[in-house]
């Protein structure tokens, strides 16, 4: 289930809206205009439950019934494809799950009222008579045919029962109150193999079933998709069985492994040679020639047997193909992924945009959430706001990237999800580059087993081009003036360069406490190459309180009134100030539409 969405319409909702996002996970999302300090602000209530019930997130409304219901009215279709909806009251006295009850709402809203200590106002038949969801099992379950729950449900109602005792349901069900009897005319069954199923059959799939893999380096995905998908069916086990896709953890960054998991739609999970070394005196065929290379007797056999516990057994004995190996062991119940292996490690380069986070982009906003640990220095940490809530925090202080960075690395060596959180966007004289410049040097060796992943964030040049019009309109570059690691050489050789190619330059670092000529120097370089009246853009604080953005010209920058806080636009020789009504210049730099499109004429005849 996706993260779940509180709606709060009001301020008198935050304190019940803010125990419920704590036991559940969920983000508040708050009305603009009426709630302040939510994770995300919406304008119109109606399209943004809409548009959140069209993605398939569950939402809770802290508010009446009747609203989500009316608002979500015209989007209702088919009710097996409802995600949880779900009404609270505002004093938390009341859980009303209202719709996609057996899609996880009537779990959900029992959640809630065990943390508001009410109780969860659940409604559907099946739940209320026998305390079971029948269309809707436990995480680790899946039932083979839903499209029979309803009539086998209503058999139930009208006084059926169902056949044998009640230890022989799925474990699942041996606590509720389904009425059992040796003479029964209805049947539950719990399988890992492929049977008849029917109205009058309800046909339970534990996940129990473990595919341990492993594969030379490089092998082709589709040699190793393939192997997994014959072995499984001529074992007669279906996908559905599978909890996971398991191996070594050298082969964490192996395409062929995951792409056998997402054929699955499971997770890949990863053991370290000393586990699987443990499971040896259980191996099939222990290998002599594989403990020489990796460390462990079997990697197939040796990981499905890891994952399934010390109660499972191999159901398929190593099989290979060119390139690859497969085996298949049973756990006597769901296994639980979680706590089998470890997931590859994940390092998510984030930016927060150049000041507030109104500048996150959606892509770095659903990776900050998606993280179990942060890593980044305190003050950007602290522009996350409530997003750093349940996570784990790594400060540093301003400057030693490099320690962060590795910190970062080692973190997700151990298999976490970490977010690198950068200002502005991270690929922008930011955090991506010394990732890649650290797994680029025989540092870590185990770094390479890293999912690294770089998202897009708005960068400084970006917002002071967005607040003072549109100066990057034409070509242009970006320069930083900081000579801590570039020569001063290479830097002016640079700008002179984007001084006689007439681009528009975006200065970074363009004066510190000890660096305060180079501004000047770039300054001198520009005006021997276009007019002195050029406009320049001086942006400071971008997207904080106490932004501001000036425009002046070339011949009156004044590099003394500039710090690190700024970012310096210097137009090209065509770029041009536009003086509107409000008294404030907009900056352009023309693409040359005007003489495309004749508009200057057209001005000039008033049309």
């Amino acid at each position: 289930m996706s993260v779940p969405a509180v709606i709060v319409l009001g301020p008198g909702g935050l304190d019940v809206a803010r125990r419920i996002a704590d036991v559940t996970g969920a983000e508040i999302h708050g009305l603009a205009r009426r709630v302040s300090g939510a994770d995300v602000a919406f304008n119109d209530a109606g399209e943004h439950l809409r548009t959140l019930f069209r993605d398939g997130r569950p939402t809770i409304g802290v508010c009446a019934a009747a609203i989500p219901i009316r608002l979500l009215a015209p989007a209702l279709a088919d009710k097996r494809d409802e995600p949880p909806v779900i009404a609270v009251a505002e004093d938390g006295s009341a859980v009303v799950p209202l719709l996609g009850g057996h899609r996880g709402a009537n779990v959900l809203a029992q959640k809630i009222a065990d943390e508001l200590g009410v109780t969860a106002s659940i409604t559907t038949a099946g739940d209320v008579r026998f305390g079971a969801a029948l269309d809707d099992p436990p995480p680790g379950w899946t039932l083979l045919n839903p499209e029979d729950a309803k009539p086998f449900a209503a058999a139930l109602l009208a006084g059926a029962s169902v056949r044998g005792a009640r230890a022989d349901l799925p474990a699942f069900l041996r606590g509720t109150e389904l009425p059992c009897d040796p003479s029964g005319t209805l049947s539950i069954s719990e399988t890992i193999s492929e049977t008849a199923c029917g109205a009058d059959r309800l046909v339970y799939v534990p996940r129990a079933v473990s595919v341990g893999v492993g594969c030379e380096r490089g092998t082709d995905p589709a040699e190793l998709v393939a192997l997994v998908r014959e072995t499984l069916t001529a074992a007669n086990i279906p996908e559905l069985a599978v909890a996971g896709i398991f191996s070594l953890d050298l082969k964490a960054d192996e395409p062929a492994v995951h792409a056998a998991a997402a054929m699955l739609n499971v997770s890949a999970r990863f053991f370290d040679a000393a586990t699987l070394e443990a499971e040896t005196p259980r191996l099939a065929n222990p290998s002599d020639v594989v403990f020489r290379e990796v460390g462990c007797h079997g990697v197939a056999e040796g990981a499905a047997l890891a994952a399934a516990g010390p109660e499972g057994e191999l159901r398929v004995a190593k099989t290979k193909s060119a390139r690859a190996t497969c085996a298949v062991a049973v756990a006597p119940g769901p296994i639980e992924v979680p706590k089998a292996g470890r997931p590859q490690g994940r390092l998510l380069v984030v930016g927060t945009g150049p000041g507030s986070d109104g500048w996150m982009t959606a892509e770095s906003e659903a990776s900050v959430a998606e993280a179990t640990d942060l890593v980044g220095y305190s003050l950007y940490l602290d522009l996350l706001g409530p997003r750093t809530t349940g996570k784990t925090r790594h400060d540093f202080p301003l400057g030693e990237e490099t320690d962060r960075v590795k910190k970062a690395l080692d973190l997700a060596v151990e298999g976490r999800t970490v977010a690198l959180v950068s200002s502005g966007d991270p690929g922008i004289y930011a955090m991506a580059t010394l990732v890649f410049e650290l797994l680029d040097a025989p540092t870590n060796e185990a770094w390479s087993s890293v999912a690294v992943e770089v998202c897009p964030g708005i960068s400084a040049l970006q917002g002071a081009a967005a607040r003072s019009g549109a100066p990057l309109g034409h070509d242009f570059c970006t320069v930083s003036l900081s000579d801590l690691m570039t020569p001063w050489e290479a830097i002016e050789r640079r700008v002179r360069a984007a001084a006689d190619g007439d681009f528009v330059i975006a200065f970074y670092n363009p004066v510190s406490r000890r660096r305060t000529w180079q501004l000047s120097k770039a300054k001198e370089i520009l005006l021997e190459a276009r007019p002195e009246t050029t406009p320049v853009v001086i942006a400071r604080n971008l997207g904080r309180p106490e932004e501001s953005v000036r425009v002046v010209a070339l011949r009156d920058l004044d590099p003394a009134r500039i710090d690190m806080l700024t970012v310096v636009l210097v137009g090209s020789s065509e770029t041009r100030a536009l003086v509107r009504g409000d008294g404030r210049s907009r900056v352009y730099t023309p693409r040359g539409y005007g003489d495309k499109y004749n508009l200057g004429k057209k001005r000039e005849s008033g049309s």
